[in-house]
C-alpha cells in the first residue's frame, strides 16, 4: 500500500477551529488508488473511516477512533476552452482560495465572489458554498465521486447533485460518497456579479468604475478580512449557523417586535432571516466563556481563543440555539459537521 497510515496523530493542524483531538489512525490520500487502498485497509481492520478535507467545516468534540483519511490530491486542468466558455477541473485536495486565484490568473470569470473561503475544492460542493450572491451551483459543470458502498466511480451532473442552500445530495447522504474531483464552467466574457451592496460600495471607494474579476476578488477579500477572523490566527469555521428560512407569518410576527428584522423574500413565499442579526439582537456578539466565544465583529462566527474544546464550543452553540428559539421562535441549524 502506497498510502502511509500513522497512529495517534494530533488533528489540531487539520481543523480550522484548532481543536486538540487525536486520531488513532491517520493517513493522507493523494490519488484515487490511495483512497481505495485506505478504504480497503479500514475494512480489513474493522475501522470506520472519516474523510476530511481542509477541516474548515468540522467541529471535533472527542478523539477519533476511526481511520481519518485526509484528501490531499492535487492538480488543476483545463478541459475545454472555446474562447468564451471554459471548463476547469480540480482535484478534491486543492485548497479552495489558491484555486480561485489560479482561475483569475487565467483571466476566467465566475469564482471571484467565492474568494477567501477556507477549505478544499472537494468540500465545496458538499456544502454548496456561497458568498456575495454566488453559489457553487451557479458555476458547476460536474464532479466525480467514489461510491463507498460499491467502490464504483460516478460522474454527477448539476441536477444529480441536488444543490440547495448550504446543502447537496452528498450532505444528505453522509458517509456514502467521496468527492474526488470537481469541474467548473467559467467564462472569459461573462458579466460580474455585483448585486451585493457592500461590494459595489467598496469598489466605488477605490475609484474603480469598470472592475475586473480580480478587482472583485480583491474587494471581497478585503471585506472578509475585516468581518471574519483568519483561522490561522483565531480558530473558527466561518459562519457557524445557517440563515434560517421561516414562514412569512412568523417573519411578520417577529417584525412587530423588532422592526429592524433583516429578512429576504424567497420564491416560495417564505423568508430567509440573517442568523447573525438574530444572534446579535440577542446579545451574544462578543460573548466569551473561557476560550469559547462569539466573534466581536461577526455574531455568526464562533471562535476558539486558544484552548477551547469541541465540547465547550458545542455547548455554547446549543445555548445560542436555545436562546434564539425562545426569543424569536426560530430554530438555528449548525453548519459544521460534528464528530
Amino acid at each position: 500500500m502506497s498510502a502511509k497510515v500513522e497512529s495517534n496523530v494530533s488533528l489540531k493542524p487539520y481543523n480550522s477551529f484548532g481543536i486538540e483531538a487525536t486520531a488513532r489512525h491517520f493517513a493522507q490520500a493523494t490519488s484515487d488508488d490511495e483512497v481505495r487502498q485506505l478504504l480497503a485497509y479500514a475494512a480489513t481492520e474493522d475501522l470506520p473511516a472519516l474523510v476530511i478535507g481542509g477541516g474548515s467545516n468540522l467541529l471535533l468534540t472527542q478523539d477519533v477512533t476511526a481511520l481519518v483519511i485526509r484528501m490531499s490530491s492535487s492538480g488543476i486542468r483545463l478541459l475545454s476552452d472555446d474562447g468564451q466558455r471554459v471548463v476547469v477541473e480540480a482535484e478534491a485536495g486543492e485548497p479552495w482560495h489558491p484555486f480561485v486565484q489560479w482561475t483569475l490568473e487565467q483571466g476566467l470569470v465566475g469564482l471571484e465572489n467565492l474568494s477567501l473561503i477556507p477549505g478544499t475544492v472537494g468540500a465545496a460542493p458538499m456544502q454548496n458554498i456561497g458568498a456575495y450572491g454566488v453559489e457553487i451551483k451557479d458555476i458547476f459543470a460536474g464532479l466525480t465521486a467514489l461510491d463507498r458502498q460499491t467502490g464504483d466511480l460516478r460522474d454527477f451532473s448539476l441536477e444529480e447533485c441536488g444543490f440547495a442552500y448550504r446543502d447537496s445530495h452528498f450532505k444528505r447522504n453522509p458517509g456514502r460518497w467521496i468527492i474526488l474531483r470537481v469541474r467548473f464552467v467559467l467564462s472569459r466574457v461573462a458579466p460580474l456579479h455585483l448585486d451585493y451592496g457592500p461590494v459595489r460600495q467598496r469598489l466605488a471607494e477605490r475609484g474603480i468604475e469598470q472592475p475586473t474579476a480580480k478587482d472583485v476578488s480583491e474587494t471581497i477579500c478585503s471585506i472578509r478580512r475585516e468581518k471574519l477572523p483568519d483561522p490561522a490566527e483565531l480558530g473558527n469555521a466561518g459562519s457557524f449557523f445557517k440563515n434560517p428560512v421561516i414562514s412569512a407569518v412568523l417573519a411578520d410576527r417577529i417584525r412587530e417586535q423588532h422592526p429592524g428584522l433583516v429578512a429576504y423574500p424567497q420564491l416560495d413565499g417564505e423568508m430567509k432571516l440573517a442568523a447573525g442579526w438574530l444572534i446579535e439582537q440577542a446579545g451574544w456578539k462578543g460573548y466569551r466563556d473561557g476560550d469559547a466565544g462569539v466573534h466581536r465583529l461577526q455574531a455568526l462566527v464562533l471562535v476558539n481563543y486558544g484552548q477551547a474544546t469541541g465540547e465547550q464550543l458545542h455547548a455554547l452553540a446549543r445555548k445560542i440555539q436555545d436562546d434564539i428559539l425562545e426569543r424569536f421562535g426560530v430554530e438555528l441549524e449548525m453548519e459544521p459537521n460534528l464528530y
